[in-house]
C-alpha cells in the first residue's frame, strides 16, 4: 500500500487510522505459512470462513484450546454455534462488505459452566467469499464485569441495611420519653436531639447545625457545665448534676461518652420535671404507634429481663393477656441456646449497637422462627436497658436448612443446625458440602479448565467429572 495523506474524519468500520506506507515493498513475500503464523498470533482464536461455513480453525490461547476442541465448528455454519442472542451479530459481520469489520462480541455455546464469550472481526482475503475471523477470549473480562455487578449489588444491599437500622435507631430515639442530646465532646456543638428534648430547651429542629448546648444555661453556670462536659469526656460518665437553664428552670444534666470513628460523642440527658398533661398525652400517643409497629420491640434490664415489650413481641411470643412478658427471662422466647445471646450482649455491651443479628424466636409453646435482631444500649431514668428490635425473616428464608436430612446449599447455614441435628449428621453433610465448594473454587481458579483443576485437586479427570456429576444431583 502506498503513503496516502491523513484523512481528518476518524477510522471507521474497514478504515486503518494509520495504515502501512510501503505495504507492497515488505510483505509481498510472505508464504501462506509464515502468514498464517502472523495471523494466530494476532488473535486468541482464528476461523477461516467460506461464505458463512467453518472451514479451519487456529487457537494461540493455551486454555481456550480444550474448550474449542470439543465442540467440532469444522464443516459447520458459523451462526450455528453460538447462542440464539448472538445470531444477529454474526449475520452483520458476514453481511459487511468492508475489508475488515468492526468488532462485536458473541457467545458461543460451551458444555462447561457457561457460555464462552469471544469479540471478533472479520477480514475478507482476495476474490469470492473467503473471511479470516480474528477472536479476542473476553472470559476474563466477563468475570471482572459480572464481579463488578456483584460487588454493587452487595453494596446496595449494604445500603439497604443501613438504611433501615438508621430508621429505626431515629424511631426509638424520638419515641424516648426523656430529653437526650447527642454533643460532640470536643466543641460541645450539638449533632442532635429528639424531641422532648427540643421542648425543654425551647430548641427548633432547624436549628440543630448551629446549636451549641452552652448556650441554653445561664453564664453563672458555665464552668461548672464545661467541668461537666470535661469529666464525661475523660471518664466515659458524668452527673446526675443541676444546673439552670436560661429559662430560670432547674434541670438534672448527666452524660455518656461513646466513641465514633476517631472522635467522641456525649449523649447527655436532661430531667427536667417539668411534664405537662399534654405532654403525658404525647407520650401515651407514642407508646401507641410502638405497639402497632410490624417489628417486635422489647427492653431487657442487664440480667436480661424484660422490661416491656409492644403488641408484635407478644404475637410472635404467642403470649395472651394472661400471659405477661415484663420480668420474665429474654432467654425464654429468643436465642437457640444461651450462646446466642450471651454473644449479642457482649457485643451489644463492647460497641453500643449491634445490627442484623440472625437467631430464632421460640414462643410460648416451643415453636421455632427465625429472626433478625437489631440492638442498642438506651438509657433508662438513672440506669441503662438494652433495647432490641426483633425482625422475623420466615418468609425471606427460602431454603434454610429444615430437619429432614437436607443438605444446605452453602456452608453459612451448617451454623444454623447447631443444637437442632446431631453433631456425626452435620459432619458427614458437611464432607459432602465441601468437596462441592472444592470443585468450585478449582473450576473458578482454572477457568473452568476441567483438565487443570482435576490435576490441582490430585483427581483423574474421569473422577472430577464422576463428582461433578454426583454434586449436581445426576447421579
Amino acid at each position: 500500500m502506498d503513503a496516502k495523506t491523513p484523512s481528518n474524519r476518524p477510522a471507521g468500520a474497514g478504515e486503518v487510522a494509520m495504515p502501512f506506507r510501503s505495504s507492497r515493498l515488505f510483505l509481498s513475500e510472505l508464504d501462506p505459512d509464515k502468514t498464517a503464523e502472523i495471523v494466530v498470533a494476532s488473535a486468541d482464536l482464528a476461523l477461516v470462513l467460506e461464505a458463512d461455513i467453518v472451514r479451519d480453525i487456529a487457537v494461540s490461547k493455551r486454555d481456550l484450546l480444550e474448550e474449542v476442541a470439543g465442540q467440532k465448528w469444522r464443516d459447520r455454519p458459523w451462526i450455528d454455534t453460538v447462542t440464539a442472542e448472538s445470531r444477529r451479530k454474526i449475520e452483520e459481520l458476514l453481511a459487511e462488505t468492508s475489508p475488515a469489520s468492526r468488532w462485536r462480541e458473541v457467545n458461543h455455546m460451551s458444555d462447561g459452566a457457561g457460555d464462552l464469550p469471544i469479540k471478533y472481526t472479520a477480514v475478507r482475503i482476495g476474490p469470492g467469499d473467503r473471511m479470516i475471523a480474528l477472536g479476542r477470549d473476553m472470559r476474563d473480562v466477563s468475570a471482572l464485569q459480572q464481579r463488578l455487578v456483584e460487588a454493587h449489588q452487595s453494596m446496595e444491599r449494604d445500603y439497604a441495611r443501613l438504611r433501615e437500622t438508621e430508621t429505626r435507631y431515629k424511631m426509638l430515639f424520638e419515641a424516648a420519653s426523656e430529653p437526650v442530646l447527642i454533643v460532640r465532646a470536643n466543641s460541645a456543638r450539638i449533632d442532635d436531639a429528639n424531641t422532648a428534648a427540643c421542648r425543654v430547651l425551647g430548641l427548633d429542629k432547624d436549628d440543630l447545625s448551629e446549636a451549641v448546648l452552652t448556650q441554653f444555661f445561664e453564664r453563672t453556670h458555665q464552668r461548672d457545665l464545661d467541668q461537666f462536659l470535661a469529666d464525661a469526656a475523660q471518664s466515659g460518665r458524668a452527673g446526675p448534676v443541676r444546673l439552670t437553664l436560661r429559662s430560670g428552670h432547674d434541670i438534672g444534666i448527666s452524660a455518656s461518652a461513646v466513641r465514633k470513628d476517631r472522635g467522641l460523642l456525649l449523649i447527655v440527658r436532661l430531667d427536667a420535671e417539668t411534664s405537662t398533661s399534654g405532654d403525658i398525652t404525647s407520650q401515651r400517643s407514642l407508646l401507641s404507634v410502638l405497639d402497632k409497629l410490624p417489628d417486635g420491640l422489647v427492653l431487657v434490664d442487664r440480667s436480661q429481663r424484660i422490661v416491656a415489650s409492644n403488641a408484635t413481641f407478644k404475637e410472635l411470643a404467642k403470649l395472651t393477656g394472661s400471659q405477661q412478658s415484663p420480668g420474665v427471662d429474654l432467654r425464654n422466647y429468643l436465642g437457640r441456646s444461651g450462646t446466642d445471646l450471651n454473644v449479642l450482649f457482649s457485643t451489644l455491651k463492647k460497641h453500643g449497637v449491634v445490627r442484623n443479628f440472625a437467631t430464632v424466636m421460640r414462643d410460648y409453646f416451643g415453636s421455632e422462627d427465625p429472626v433478625e435482631v437489631s440492638a442498642v444500649v438506651a438509657p433508662y431514668g438513672d440506669t441503662e436497658v438494652f433495647a432490641l428490635s426483633v425482625r422475623s425473616v420466615a418468609r425471606r428464608m427460602s431454603g434454610s436448612p429444615k430437619l429432614d436430612r437436607k443438605l444446605p446449599s452453602s456452608a453459612s447455614q451448617f451454623t444454623d443446625l447447631v443444637g437442632r441435628v446431631p453433631l456425626k449428621d452435620i459432619v458427614r453433610d458437611s464432607t459432602v458440602l465441601i468437596e462441592k465448594l472444592c470443585i468450585e473454587a478449582a473450576l473458578e481458579i482454572t477457568n473452568n479448565n476441567r483438565a487443570s483443576a482435576a490435576e490441582m485437586l490430585g483427581l483423574s479427570r474421569q473422577g472430577l467429572y464422576s463428582k461433578i456429576k454426583r454434586a449436581s444431583g445426576d447421579e
